[in-house]
């Protein structure tokens, strides 16, 4: 981290974070360009960005960065996306995913729970 060392606990938030986001930083890029991405999340007004999406762009971000570039901030939002992940995976609807809402959302915090299983 700049001018600092990364501590085993920021490891160990790395790990995680890399295990929680499966999608590529072109595959999130992508997918936020879609009407589906679009359309799903919790938004303060009709014209804002939804949470989930605006993640997805810090996500990319982060993706993007070499390990010793993360900063604080870095490691907070991973934390974010972490927590995100794991709770959202826990709400699995019953049936088929692919083409919903759960999906998509989680799709937004770069995490897609159909890749697995391709």
């Amino acid at each position: 981290m700049s001018n600092q060392t990364l501590t085993v606990e920021d490891h160990q938030h790395i790990s995680e974070f890399q295990e929680a986001v499966n999608m590529t930083a072109n595959e999130l890029e992508r997918w936020l360009r879609t009407e589906e991405s679009l359309s799903v999340g919790q938004k303060s007004s009709e014209e804002a960005e939804a949470t989930g999406h605006q993640s997805g762009r810090n996500i990319v971000k982060l993706l993007h960065k070499k390990r010793a570039e993360y900063t604080i901030d870095d490691i907070h939002e991973m934390r974010r996306v972490i927590s995100y992940v794991h709770r959202h995976l826990a709400q699995r609807p019953e049936g088929g995913v692919s083409e919903t809402r759960w999906r998509y959302s989680l799709m937004n915090w770069g995490h897609d729970p159909l890749k697995d299983k391709q």
